[in-house]
C-alpha cells in the first residue's frame, strides 16, 4: 500500500481529492489539514513525516489570495515559498516524492501564445513571485518531484470563482467581469485525476495541466450563469475599470 500524505486537506484541492480518494486502489490518503500540519513549520513537517513516514507527500497548503498577498507579502513567501523548501527537506530525508501544485501566473502574461514548460517565469505580483519561489526550492533540493502548474481552478468545494459568481447571483440582478484577461479555467477533480496518473508513471519533473477551453473571465461568468439557469446580466469590463492592488496576467494559457 502506497501511503500519501496530503497537505491543506481543508482547502479547494484538499476537499476534491478527499471525495474521490476511494476511487484510487492501492494508496492509503492521510489528509492533513493546515492546523495539524502547517508546512511554514519545520517542526511540524518533521514530526508528521516521522509518525506517517508518506511514501508521496502531495501539497495542496497554499496561500491563494492574490490580492491579500500584496499586503501579506512576508506570510504568502512563508507557506508559498518556505513552506515548499520545507516539504522539499523533509521529502529528501524520508525518501518521500513530493506533488506540488503551482499556477500559471508565475508569468507575466504578455505574450499572445500558451506558455510552455520551457518558458521562463516572470511573476508580475506577490503570490506569483511567492509560487515560483517554491518552485525552485523544490527543484533545487530534489530529484523526485512533480510540479503541476495549472490555472483558474474551480469546483464545489472552497473559494473559487465559480463559486463566488454563484454567491453573487444571490443577491445581484446585474454584475460586471473583466473581459481581457484570458486562461483556462480547470477542474479541480481534472487535477486530481491528472496527478494520480501521473504519481505511477514516475516521470519527474514540471508539467503543465489545465482545462480545454481558452476564454476570459467574462466568459467564464456567463457559462456558469447558462449552465445553472441562471437569469442574471453579465456586463464585460477592461482590467482598467476594475483596479485591483495586484496585477493580473492578461494572458496565461498554458501549453
Amino acid at each position: 500500500m502506497i501511503r500519501i500524505l496530503v497537505t491543506g486537506a481543508n482547502g479547494q484541492m484538499g476537499q476534491a481529492l478527499q471525495s474521490i480518494s476511494n476511487q484510487f486502489i492501492g494508496f492509503e490518503f492521510v489528509f492533513l489539514a493546515s492546523k495539524v500540519l502547517n508546512i511554514s513549520n519545520i517542526e511540524d513537517c518533521n514530526r508528521n513525516f516521522e509518525h506517517y513516514k508518506p511514501n508521496i507527500c502531495v501539497n495542496f497548503a497554499a496561500y491563494t489570495n492574490v490580492e491579500k498577498a500584496e499586503e501579506e507579502i512576508e506570510l504568502a513567501y512563508q507557506v508559498n515559498a518556505e513552506g515548499c523548501k520545507n516539504l522539499a527537506e523533509v521529502c529528501l530525508l524520508y525518501d518521500t516524492t513530493l506533488v506540488h501544485l503551482s499556477t500559471d501566473f508565475v508569468f507575466d502574461g504578455q505574450q499572445n501564445t500558451p506558455y510552455r514548460i520551457s518558458d521562463t517565469p516572470n511573476p508580475i505580483n506577490v503570490y506569483g513571485a511567492s509560487k515560483w519561489k517554491g518552485e525552485q526550492y523544490i527543484q533545487h533540493f530534489l530529484v523526485k518531484y512533480y510540479i503541476i502548474r495549472t490555472s483558474w481552478v474551480y469546483s464545489e468545494f472552497g473559494h473559487n470563482f465559480r463559486n463566488t459568481m454563484l454567491k453573487l447571483a444571490q443577491t445581484k440582478s446585474e454584475i460586471n467581469v473583466v473581459n481581457d484577461q484570458i486562461g483556462c479555467p480547470t477542474y479541480a477533480l481534472d487535477i486530481c485525476h491528472f496527478m494520480m496518473n501521473l504519481i505511477s508513471t514516475k516521470k519527474y519533473g514540471l508539467v503543465h495541466f489545465r482545462g480545454d477551453r481558452i476564454c476570459s473571465w467574462y466568459d467564464f461568468a456567463v457559462s456558469i450563469f447558462e449552465e445553472n439557469n441562471i437569469d442574471i446580466k453579465v456586463n464585460p469590463i477592461r482590467t482598467t475599470e476594475y483596479p485591483t492592488k495586484a496585477k493580473r496576467p492578461q494572458y496565461s494559457v498554458l501549453e
